[in-house]
């Protein structure tokens, strides 16, 4: 009985929200237009912070040193308060946290055998920094641009700049493992695949930059701004986080793997 009067007080509050948004006007008070919004939100001209009063940047790399910030605090509490206190029998931060070391461990050793000791710390801190700062935009941390507008941070790698610099971050630690391993001849097996530092930042921007646009032209307009954009928002952002962080990482070990395999092991292959 109680199960039926809450799903009929959520049909009304629905309902009311929705009659809400057909009686009120579209665009919400917007002074922009949907175009210049959608536009200033991939190429981030219009919309630009003062760094220190040095030059005006993206809101992009703002986002970039906080969640660079946050990650490194972060894991010097941990190591000062958390980690001395392991135990043989661990707790739940404990389980926690040797749960996702030891999914990315996994994850290297099973993709490259021979070579996997710098390849999982890589693999980790790429899957954290994507993931937090994906998450980053859900907490709508605000700043004020140069125009004296109030802004709410995007994702970091939302700007194409930041998916590319990880995408050639990523590439060049794959490249380094068959230098590694194999020494120059492991350069030319990486050089086979040149398109792998495009087709893996703009895959990274293309899926993050998706989620930012729809949820943009739904706060844009006020018929569409009532309680749709917490689920999109929060739906988008977390799929995204997850999905990318895995992507990523896979492809970074599974190439690393290829690259570092010694001569003797595809020689005998063959």
């Amino acid at each position: 009985m109680r199960n039926k009067k809450g799903v009929i007080l959520w049909l009304l509050i629905v309902a009311v929200l929705f009659a809400a948004s057909l009686m009120c006007g579209s665009p919400a008070g917007e002074t922009e237009s949907v175009q210049t919004a959608m536009r200033d939100a991939v190429l981030h001209d219009i919309n630009r912070i003062s760094l220190f009063g040095i030059k005006d940047v993206n809101p992009g790399l703002i986002s970039a040193f906080c969640v660079t910030g946050i990650l490194l605090i972060a894991a010097l509490i941990l190591r000062i308060t958390v980690i001395p206190g392991f135990t043989y029998v661990p707790g739940k931060a404990q389980l926690l946290m040797e749960t996702l070391v030891g999914m990315f461990d996994g994850m290297a050793k099973e993709n490259s055998p021979h070579r996997n000791k710098g390849l999982g710390l890589y693999i980790f801190t790429a899957g954290v920094y994507i993931f937090c700062s994906t998450i980053f935009e859900l907490f709508g941390f605000q700043a004020v641009t140069t125009e004296g507008t109030s802004i709410a941070l995007p994702a970091p790698l939302s700007d194409v700049n930041a998916a590319i610099a990880l995408g050639c971050l990523s590439y060049l630690f794959i490249i380094s493992g068959g230098v590694m391993q194999n020494g120059i001849t492991g350069v030319g097996r990486a050089l086979k695949e040149f398109s792998l530092p495009i087709s893996m930042s703009f895959r990274l921007f293309g899926a993050l930059l998706s989620g930012l646009l729809v949820t943009e032209l739904v706060y844009y307009y006020i018929t569409l701004s009532f309680v749709l954009p917490v689920i999109i928002g929060v739906l988008f952002t977390l799929l995204h986080a997850l999905i990318q962080s895995y992507v990523l990482t896979m492809l970074t070990a599974l190439y690393y793997g290829e690259v570092s395999e010694p001569k003797s092991d595809k020689n005998r292959i063959k």
